[in-house]
């Protein structure tokens, strides 16, 4: 499941990442992703991951979409989680995005929010 999570920064998207995602989930999340960069061009991103189990088959193809899609469109990345395969995911997802990406401790949340605010 992909969940909103709130933001004060109107160029920062945030987001909550649990369970095992779906193709429903992307049809909710590439939606708001498309229209904040059109609002603002390029956006900044925070991935929440909490009891995250990955992608179903298809959810994994649109995640592959939406990064050779958008990859241009974000400026920065933060991946926030506890395992230790989150922070490998995070090295993996360096070479499909100009983004910067960094990945966080989940007790270092408020770092994540500290760097995406960065100019």
């Amino acid at each position: 499941m992909i969940t909103e999570i709130e933001s004060s920064d109107s160029n920062i998207l945030a987001f909550q990442l649990s369970g095992k995602l779906h193709d429903e989930d992307y049809k909710v999340f590439v939606p708001i992703v498309e229209r904040a960069v059109e609002a603002h061009g390029k956006i900044r991103l925070l991935s929440q991951f909490h009891d995250f189990h990955g992608w179903d088959t298809h959810a994994l193809w649109d995640d592959i979409k939406f990064a050779t899609k958008h990859c241009t469109a974000m400026e920065r990345i933060a991946l926030v989680g506890d395992k230790s395969w989150e922070k490998w995911m995070a090295m993996v997802c360096k070479p499909f995005t100009m983004a910067k990406i960094e990945y966080f401790d989940a007790a270092d949340i408020d770092k994540a929010w500290a760097w995406l605010r960065e100019e």
